[in-house]
């Protein structure tokens, strides 16, 4: 079991990161969930059955591990909210990220703007299949759905962020059909 581990950490580490700090949006909560999913991979390794890849199994785990990570998250501020002044208190790490410098661009912050705006699901699928680069089959794989489920939805997403960055632009503005989404 440590060789077959040590494979799936070393082939997919920085992948998952890399899908959970764009679903996140936070480097440490990131790097929080990709622990448990290798926790949870330690732990069930031994059921899997190998109907899908390990990459759309991790994959698989990871999202669910995110959402999981979001219901908690969601629980955790109810309690707090009512007992503690958030107002007065301010945490920040000012360390940027290579992701978060090239966000500072007007142009792509707005993008990743309407992505936070999208879905989960459409969240997920665009982020599967542009970011992590992920086929139509593996996305559907990795989300336990149909293929003509993931296509719908990523439509529907381009749609929906083409129509924000559209609103964002105006009539006048630059056009971002000219950014290659589809593979």
């Amino acid at each position: 079991m440590d060789s077959v581990f040590h494979e799936l950490y070393q082939g997919y580490h920085k992948e998952l990161y890399q899908f959970l700090y764009y679903m996140t949006g936070n480097r440490e909560t990131a790097e929080d969930i990709v622990q448990e999913v290798y926790i949870r991979v330690l732990r069930s390794y031994e059921h899997f059955q190998g109907k899908s890849s390990e990459k759309t199994w991790l994959y698989s785990i990871a999202r669910n591990a995110a959402i999981d990570h979001f219901r908690k998250q969601k629980r955790f501020k109810e309690r707090l909210f009512h007992n503690f002044d958030w107002s007065k208190q301010t945490v920040k790490d000012t360390a940027p990220l290579p992701e978060e410098i090239a966000l500072q661009k007007e142009d792509i912050q707005q993008i990743y703007k309407s992505l936070d705006r999208c879905t989960m699901d459409q969240k997920s699928v665009l982020v599967l299949r542009f970011v992590q680069g992920l086929s139509t089959v593996e996305a559907a794989e990795v989300l336990n759905w149909s293929l003509s489920k993931v296509k719908t939805t990523q439509h529907r997403a381009l749609k929906a962020v083409k129509k924000m960055m559209e609103e964002y632009t105006g009539e006048e503005g630059e056009q971002y059909e000219k950014i290659p989404m589809e593979r």
